[in-house]
């Protein structure tokens, strides 16, 4: 019988001394669960509002060793385990959303079905380890659970998606050339490659030279290539600057309560607009070319007589988040409002991601019987396609809120001619937990992403501006009334990520797929081989017992 081969490692030397007992399959499962879970909490320490980016390689360097020597199952129940760990804190803002009256079923329902996604890459670890340069492999059957992620089911939950752990550090620059699946496909590359390295090392055996250099070359150049393009990231303005102003009017931080206070906010924007207002009359701050109001700060149905006053006093155009329903229609959408002065609703973009449970309800006889809000829960317009919407001479593309976890919706956005990206949102809803930092972190990437300057306009934070190369200029605090006046700069060159679209991940998806292929192949025809010596050698033994008889 032979030996399970090495899920980290392609050589098969037949004088390869033991593995140490570290390495073993003996070395004790709690010792193996300790470490996958305390991989997931290092992968969540990665994200913001840490600056710890690099330890996200570090979390899929020790995932990588305990998956070492695993088999299908076993590998599935560590990466379990992971995938529990990373989301039940990563998560836990959802908690603050629903609050005592839902308990915390949904959180651990949600991190459950997360966590099932990331057993599933992990089971085809032993499948594709055999292979030739196994970090690159490994790296990618990782995203191709984050692939499905974006899609499936309801649309998806990319939330927590390894790229949008970069908003700083050496692999940033990367995403100009392949948006956040090449991003966090050279992190996974990076620590899955140190897992080998540090296997091939504790394991030792001849030719050390030649074992290390495949892991080493795996950990070192994912980090080269993003040094080498971060010159070509630059913030200079293409097409002059737009002074900007964001006004942040604050909500109550009561969780899902907040749906009883949409007056409260409406009345909130406009309170700080008008402080705004005189600041802009007294010189105080520089009057701006346009002015943005978050996500659903108020309700409109038709017209609003008193948006078109205040438009009017501040003699520019408005971009106003808010629910919008044209006169006679029976469907709400959540929309980003070109409102000029002397003329109102000149330009609309409708929300192309909505949120399940939340903006529609799918399965909603299902859904009755574990959401007690689904009768007063209506589902919104969808959005249809993505636009550069004309304001103050500049063309702008918006990111609604959960928008910006999504690939295409900034993507489509700039290729339709956006000078500038807008993310209004609403996460009053959240509590003072990590997500709006979570949140400001995606639009971090997005901006190298597509070479734009992003404004994100929060209902109570954070807002901010954030420049081209993902450097945040201005931010606001959480639940607190404010606004802010920024020069933004306008670019219109095209990043390669953007000219590649949705073909590097199709790229990377489509070589998992052939590398899982691949390996089962090489896997059954081994399996075979086996089978046919061991039949071999019996009846080797069987005619050496007859003749001796």
């Amino acid at each position: 019988m032979t030996a399970p081969a090495s899920p980290v490692g392609d050589d098969t030397d037949a004088d390869r001394p033991p593995r140490p007992a570290l390495l073993s399959r003996a070395w004790p499962v709690a010792v193996r669960l300790v470490l996958a879970a305390g991989a997931g909490l290092l992968f969540h320490l990665a994200f913001a509002p840490r600056s710890w980016w690099w330890l996200a390689p570090v979390a899929f360097a020790v995932l990588g060793v305990v998956l070492h020597g695993r088999r299908t199952w076993g590998a599935a129940g560590y990466g379990l385990v992971f995938g529990v760990a990373f989301n039940l804190v990563h998560l836990v803002w959802i908690q603050d959303f629903l609050g005592e009256e839902f308990g915390p079923a949904p959180w651990l329902a949600l991190t459950a079905v997360l966590a099932v996604f990331a057993a599933a890459a992990c089971a085809l670890f032993p499948v594709v380890s055999t292979l030739p340069g196994a970090p690159v492999w490994q790296a990618l059957v990782f995203l191709l659970q984050e692939a499905v992620l974006l899609r499936w089911p309801f649309n998806g939950f990319p939330w927590g998606r390894v790229g949008f752990s970069q908003a700083e550090g050496v692999y940033l620059s990367l995403a100009s050339l392949g948006g956040a699946p090449l991003l966090g496909f050279a992190v996974l590359v990076t620590g899955f490659g140190l897992a080998q390295l540090v296997v091939r090392v504790i394991e030792g055996g001849p030719r050390p030279s030649r074992r290390l250099l495949a892991p080493t070359l795996a950990v070192v150049l994912p980090v080269v290539a993003g040094a080498a393009v971060w010159p070509t990231i630059t913030t200079e303005p293409e097409t002059g600057t737009r002074t900007v102003a964001v006004v942040q009017g604050n909500a109550p931080d009561v969780g899902i309560g907040l749906l009883g206070h949409r007056d409260t906010i409406r009345t909130n924007h406009f309170a700080e607009s008008a402080r705004l207002l005189e600041d802009v009359r007294t010189g105080a701050v520089a009057r701006p070319d346009v002015v943005v109001w978050p996500e659903t700060a108020t309700d409109v149905r038709g017209g609003d007589p008193q948006l078109d006053a205040l438009a009017d006093a501040f003699g520019v155009p408005m971009l106003v988040g808010a629910l919008h329903r044209d006169d006679g229609s029976t469907l709400t959408a959540n929309a980003t409002l070109v409102w000029e002065p002397g003329t109102g609703i000149t330009g609309q973009y409708t929300k192309r991601e909505l949120v399940p449970f939340a903006e529609y309800v799918p399965l909603r006889d299902i859904a009755r019987w574990f959401t007690p809000f689904v009768e007063d829960t209506r589902d919104m317009r969808w959005g249809d396609e993505g636009v550069a919407l004309d304001v103050a001479g500049t063309r702008v593309g918006t990111v609604i809120c959960y928008e910006v976890a999504y690939d295409y919706v900034a993507r489509e956005n700039v290729l339709a001619g956006a000078e500038l990206l807008v993310t209004p949102t609403n996460n009053a809803w959240f509590g003072p937990g990590e997500m709006s930092q979570q949140q400001l972190a995606m639009s971090r990437v997005r901006a190298v992403e597509h070479g734009r300057a992003v404004v994100v306009a929060a209902t109570s934070g954070i807002s901010a501006i954030v420049a081209p190369d993902g450097s945040v200029s201005r931010s606001t605090s959480l639940y607190t009334a404010t606004s802010m006046v920024a020069d933004v700069p306008l670019r219109q060159q095209t990043t390669l990520s953007d000219r590649l679209g949705a073909w590097t991940e199709y790229t990377l998806v489509g070589a998992a797929l052939a590398a899982v292929v691949v390996g089962f192949v090489l896997r059954s025809h081994s399996k075979r081989t086996t089978s046919r010596a061991d039949a071999t050698e019996g009846e080797q033994h069987g005619g050496g017992h007859a003749a001796h008889g």
